[in-house]
């Protein structure tokens, strides 16, 4: 039988495992405390924004990135006109790190990847501005709109599933032949009529390319191209010539002479052309007052009567004539 004031070796053994649990818990809990800054001096910051989503209570506070702090408390603000601040955001920041928020500092509200909590992110500060004292404002910078953001991303992939809804309508009645491109996808007797066709275009070129045609020559022959520059070298010296010359055409293209007669042989023209259709003068007579051409054919009927007289009774017109012997 044991006495009651003996500690035995399973005691100790418990007692250890015991202590050493402890000392783990403590040693976590200090570690934790380090790293997210529970056990140093802290200092409070105020900031206003319109909309806390994805915030809370003992979330984190980062500057620059990196764990700062945590939030307080997140309070409504009275009903006024300002819908820029909604609410009053307390945050307690680690003393350590109070040099770099200062004035010109901004509040970036950002997420945790896509689907995970907002984070109260502070840029450092610079030089140019101050050191925030604690219960100081801070300012709110602009940050990303997750929920305009996932729909507007809502918006895009209707879009696009419209566009491959088009696709498939497109691509199903190609398939189907329908239209020109299909028939020409599905269609074995287009296909077969282009290849008699590119066939045929082939011996066409072959048969153009014969160094002895026509076309061979053009293509090969060099005479009709020298032929040609030297049309051209002579036109241009032609053109020189008349250029620089005294002749005709030098005076046909510089001198307005003949230009200036012409215009006035056609005012006289046109002048004398007016007069004879009012019927002045004796040409405008001639082609407006048929008087002479009444006279004119009267004078021929007679003559022509008098000469068939003649012919017939000869001697009546020579009786009397001279002979000459």
């Amino acid at each position: 039988m044991q006495r009651a004031g003996v500690i035995t070796w399973t005691q100790l053994r418990v007692g250890g495992l015991i202590l050493l649990a402890l000392g783990i818990l403590v040693f976590a809990v200090l570690k934790l405390g380090k790293a997210a800054r529970l056990f140093g001096d802290r200092y409070s910051l105020v900031a206003y924004v319109p909309n806390a989503a994805g915030l809370r209570i003992g979330g984190q506070v980062n500057v620059a990135g990196q764990l700062a702090g945590s939030i307080k408390s997140i309070d409504f603000l009275p009903v006024d006109g300002d819908t820029t601040r909604n609410l009053r955001i307390v945050v307690e920041l680690d003393q350590q790190l109070r040099d770099q928020v200062r004035s010109n500092s901004l509040v970036v509200l950002r997420n945790q990847g896509l689907l995970g909590d907002r984070v109260f992110d502070i840029t450092p500060g610079t030089p140019a501005g101050r050191v925030l004292r604690p219960g100081d404002t801070l300012q709110i910078g602009p940050g990303v709109d997750y929920d305009q953001m996932m729909q507007r991303a809502s918006v895009v992939l209707t879009e696009v599933v419209g566009l491959t809804h088009d696709l498939r309508t497109l691509t199903t009645g190609l398939s189907q032949g329908k239209g020109s491109m299909g028939q020409f996808l599905t269609n074995r007797a287009l296909y077969d009529q282009l290849n008699v066709t590119l066939t045929r275009t082939g011996t066409l070129l072959t048969r153009l390319q014969n160094p002895n045609g026509s076309v061979g020559r053009l293509l090969d022959d060099p005479t009709l191209y020298q032929n040609l520059t030297k049309m051209i070298a002579q036109v241009d010296s032609l053109v020189a010539q008349i250029n620089r010359g005294n002749g005709t055409l030098p005076k046909l293209l510089r001198d307005d002479s003949l230009y200036v007669q012409l215009t006035r042989v056609t005012a006289n023209a046109d002048t004398l052309a007016a007069a004879m259709a009012h019927g002045k003068g004796t040409a405008a007579k001639l082609f407006t007052d048929d008087s002479l051409y009444n006279a004119l054919v009267q004078s021929v009927t007679h003559l022509n009567e008098l000469l068939a007289d003649i012919k017939r009774n000869p001697k009546r017109y020579t009786k009397g004539a001279v002979k000459l012997f």
